[in-house]
């Protein structure tokens, strides 16, 4: 005579999908309970390792002759051991915009929009409008928050830009050489806090063949909106506070 299998949970008979439970003399009515299947596991998303930020750097090297379309600024941002960190795009340049500038120097009359970038996007964004004698520069964050605007100050001598937010004079870039690239970067007590210039010589002599190349020395980290209003002043000084003085570039 053939034994009974011992107590346990088998194939339901009738044809269930859950296993039924024998006591070892019948099936009962107890059903074991199914569990929900094993979630799949997604693969995780790769996150890019964040780069270095422009507000954390001590030297900052713009080369202004990285163009992508020779119609349109775009100047790359090393820093201080030569590593592309950044870069200052023209965004919203119109085809009629460009042949403005390809036939003739009005462009510097027109409205200019550009973006600072890092390794994580664009972290500012600066619109220039049409001017006739004295340069503006709105800066905003690429939300559109406001932080401020880079206002020229005066038209001869030694031009002086104000860096203005909520209505107050938070700092100025003093044009101490114009044509050898000396500008003091002050705060609003006077001191100074940047520096752009030619004539650092920290890096390789390499990375200044060319003329097309100056130096953002930056003494201290800055609090805001003094911080964002240096890097905008600094990095965009030639495309759009000096790019109308074209006897001087």
């Amino acid at each position: 005579m053939t034994r009974p299998p011992p107590p346990g949970w088998y194939p339901d008979p009738a044809g269930g999908p859950a296993p039924r439970w024998w006591d070892g003399q019948s099936w009962t009515e107890h059903l074991q309970q199914q569990t929900a299947p094993p979630p799949v596991q997604q693969a995780p998303v790769q996150q890019l390792p964040a780069g270095p930020s422009l507000y954390d750097q001590p030297v900052l090297l713009v080369s202004q002759k990285t163009k992508l379309i020779e119609l349109t600024n775009e100047y790359a941002v090393y820093d201080g051991q030569g590593q592309q960190i950044g870069a200052v795009v023209q965004v919203g340049q119109s085809a009629m915009k460009k042949a403005v500038r390809l036939l003739s120097s009005l462009d510097q009359f027109l409205t200019h929009h550009l973006e600072v970038r890092d390794a994580t996007g664009p972290v500012l964004v600066l619109t220039r409008p049409a001017k006739v004698m004295k340069s503006r520069i709105i800066v905003q964050r690429p939300d559109g928050t406001a932080l401020g605007e880079i206002v020229q100050a005066n038209v001869f001598g030694r031009i002086r830009f104000d860096l203005v937010a909520g209505n107050q004079v938070i700092g100025s870039i003093q044009a101490e050489n114009w044509w050898a690239w000396d500008f003091a970067v002050l705060d609003a007590a006077g001191t100074e806090v940047a520096r752009i210039t030619k004539k650092w010589e920290g890096l390789a002599r390499t990375m200044f063949t060319t003329a097309d190349r100056y130096v953002v020395l930056v003494h201290y980290r800055l609090p805001e909106p003094l911080a964002s209003m240096v890097i905008a002043s600094a990095l965009t000084v030639d495309t759009a506070l000096k790019q109308d003085e074209r006897g001087l570039n």
